[in-house]
């Protein structure tokens, strides 16, 4: 119980709550903890949350219909769904993918409306897979059915290929997106196309088979009999990825937020440097057992780089407009 105390907090903080109760709701004698009571309430609300946003999908997706914009719906309600109950796996907004071209057609739709159907994160483009091909993700497509109607959401292979690359992407700061990427692997079906989920960037192939391996390491995935089976991980990945989640939620403020408000701004500094995973990412560089400062330096100076340019083009908007 002082363990389940200690960790509470970081569990509250991550998401990964909900998880946490169903593996001690049955467990005889924590029924009237305080802390196991918390893990209980977590879950409760992250159950309504569910199905709010399971409501606010049918609303945004028959605007989306009827504008005659084309999506697929990802990540946060698409993994949530693949979890065995609602109120497992939390998410705080709608993660819509399209091309780039439908996307102020998108924002248009979405505005008509007097009262906005929900948090929505509007993808301009198909970000981590965009090596695949839009017409190629459409193609390969299933629907996932609401209370209320139908959704488009990616192919099994390409989700669980953009699970393990957005994670990994933001250097799987969150416990949660490796359960995603646990789950999304253990409830794929026979017919699963391996070949698929492996093929495009080889930098990318290489990273989605070093996160199923993290999967099968640190969350027991099964992987038997899977073309990643036996692949051994980087010496440095698994400390990497205990490390952080150890250091918390991983949440930053954006570095935009000190222009106006220097205070704090060292501090966030320290959490803005790039743990090994992200800059590896970052930097399309290999996952091997190459030291990983080269690449944090470097990934470092292109977010710095990136920064700047976006400060500079802030600052002319305003003086232009």
């Amino acid at each position: 119980m002082a363990e389940l105390s200690e960790v509470a907090p970081l569990l509250l903080a991550t998401g990964t709550s909900g998880l946490a109760w169903r593996r001690v709701r049955a467990s005889s004698g924590l029924e009237s903890s305080p802390v196991v009571e918390t893990l209980r309430q977590a879950f409760r609300a992250h159950a309504l949350e569910s199905a709010v946003h399971a409501h606010q999908l049918g609303e945004v997706a028959a605007l989306l219909r009827a504008a005659k914009v084309s999506v697929l719906v990802g990540k946060g309600w698409a993994a949530a769904r693949l979890y065995p109950e609602p109120g497992l796996r939390a998410y705080g907004d709608l993660d819509l993918y399209m091309a780039p071209q439908a996307h102020g057609a998108a924002l248009a739709a979405l505005r008509e409306p007097s009262i906005p159907p929900g948090p929505v994160d509007l993808h301009r483009g198909f970000s981590d897979l965009d090596d695949l091909g839009g017409e190629a993700l459409f193609a390969r497509s299933r629907v996932a059915v609401l209370d209320d109607g139908e959704v488009p959401v990616f192919g099994p292979e390409d989700h669980l290929r953009l699970l393990c690359l957005h994670g990994l992407r933001h250097g799987l700061s969150r416990p949660l997106w490796l359960c995603d990427v646990a789950v999304a692997l253990e409830s794929r079906r026979e017919d699963f196309d391996w070949d698929r989920l492996l093929s495009g960037d080889r930098r990318r192939a290489e990273a989605v088979a070093c996160a199923l391996g993290l999967a099968q390491e640190l969350l027991g995935a099964r992987v038997e009999a899977t073309p990643v089976a036996g692949r051994a991980l980087p010496r440095w990945l698994v400390p990497s990825v205990l490390r952080q989640w150890g250091s918390g939620s991983g949440w930053r403020e954006p570095m935009s937020f000190f222009l106006r408000r220097p205070a704090g701004v060292l501090r966030e500094l320290r959490r803005h440097w790039p743990n090994r995973i992200e800059a590896t990412v970052g930097v399309r560089a290999p996952f091997n057992d190459l030291p990983r400062l080269p690449f944090q330096l470097a990934f470092a100076a292109l977010r710095a780089a990136r920064f700047g340019l976006s400060l500079r083009a802030e600052l002319w908007r305003s003086v232009s407009g």
